[in-house]
């Protein structure tokens, strides 16, 4: 949600790396994905030539060998704009089945993106401003200990400089994944803490702000958040695999891999059905690696958004958290790569899965998925495995 985060923000905000954000099993699984659920969005990695196949297999092979994630799996699209899939490890881990190829998975915090697409094609359409503030489309709603909607921006919003604070209950999720939560709730959940901090004035990864530009969404167009994202972004580019889960749907809906936590005693536990809708507009959809590495080329390459858009879109402010050198925009990440030059995406954690990946500029393009939200170890691993697949 999470969306992917932090990645430890992303990832550990929201579904996402669950990145932001103890007892018996279920408190060792708080204790692996906390950060990754509170944040949700991955830190996007890096890009260059295409890889040699054997050095990404290798990268995943070592993921699930090395670091014990159940699966891995792996999209990498070269300057020749070939795409080659991979996988490692096992989409079952009682039956051991195979894993799906390009397989469906919940992608967290990527959502963010999408749904920050669909604000600012509302802003390019004059139906909304930028630095317009919340209270002007959802008047009254925003108020707390130090919150004010009438001090906070859409642009704060969607640049986490908002100085709102987290809504994601780590534990509650995790405990229950099953549970719906309606969108007001999640917001009365974050409103009854106080500010962290004066708008404008940091930067914080954080699912609230984008619970509420799901709010927007829905005022202005007077349709649910996922009609939009799907109308707006998922239809329009034609990614046949992408969906907005719908009120209720615990499922994924083509072939997957099952999606797991570790417990205090080390076994696994399935989190491959839940109830994203705590994620939401930060983070509740469902694509996979494929599908999430057109979306990112179809957006940098203007087919989403016009050219002023996606300039403000793009124009970030240091999110060190994140990384050395990474910058956040308005729902897109940009990181530096080993090879130079930047890869924008985002990233995202959710109970049982974990997105990483980036595209450059002249389409080079990898997004990697495990099948569960890793620890800090496993996560920069993922990076490094991001970051070589497009430098290579």
């Amino acid at each position: 949600m999470n969306e992917h985060a932090p990645h430890h923000a992303p990832q550990h905000h929201l579904p996402h790396r669950l990145r932001r954000g103890r007892r018996k099993a279920v408190a060792a699984v708080t204790a692996v994905a906390a950060a990754a659920v509170v944040a949700g969005v991955l830190a996007p990695s890096a890009a260059s030539a295409a890889p040699r196949p054997d050095a990404v297999q290798q990268r995943l092979d070592a993921l699930v060998q090395k670091d014990g994630v159940p699966a891995a799996l792996a999209t990498v699209k070269g300057r020749d704009g070939r795409a080659r899939t991979y996988t490692a490890g096992v989409g079952d881990a009682a039956s051991r089945a195979k894993v799906p190829v390009d397989g469906q998975v919940r992608i967290g915090s990527n959502t963010k993106a999408f749904t920050a697409v669909v604000i600012l094609q509302l802003v390019a359409e004059g139906k909304v401003g930028l630095d317009t503030s919340v209270d002007t489309y959802l008047p009254g709603l925003v108020r707390g200990e130090g919150i004010d909607g009438r001090a906070i921006t859409v642009r704060q919003l969607l640049q986490h400089t908002s100085g709102l604070p987290e809504y994601v209950d780590t534990a509650g999720v995790l405990n229950a994944p099953g549970r719906y939560y309606e969108p007001r709730e999640l917001l009365d959940a974050a409103l009854a803490q106080k500010a962290h901090f004066a708008p404008g004035t940091k930067w914080e990864y954080n699912n609230t702000n984008y619970l509420l530009a799901g709010l927007i969404i829905q005022k202005i167009t007077g349709r649910p958040v996922g009609e939009e994202i799907t109308k707006r972004v998922i239809d329009r580019i034609g990614l046949r695999h992408t969906y907005f889960p719908a009120p209720g749907d615990t499922t994924i809906h083509e072939a997957h891999p099952k999606g797991y936590q570790r417990t205090a005693d080390g076994s696994l536990r399935d989190y491959t059905e839940l109830d994203p809708s705590w994620g939401w507009a930060a983070g509740a959809a469902v694509s996979t690696n494929t599908d999430v590495t057109r979306f990112y080329g179809a957006l940098l390459g203007g087919r989403l958004l016009p050219a002023a858009q996606l300039a403000q879109m793009r124009t970030t402010v240091p999110a060190e958290e994140l990384g050395a050198g990474v910058g956040y925009g308005l729902g897109l990440v940009s990181r530096p790569l080993s090879c130079g030059g930047v890869a924008w995406g985002h990233g995202g954690a959710i109970p049982g899965y974990e997105t990483a990946g980036g595209t450059t500029e002249d389409g080079r393009a990898v997004n990697i998925t495990v099948t569960t939200i890793p620890d800090a170890d496993t996560t920069k691993h993922v990076d490094q495995a991001v970051d070589e697949a497009l430098c290579r």
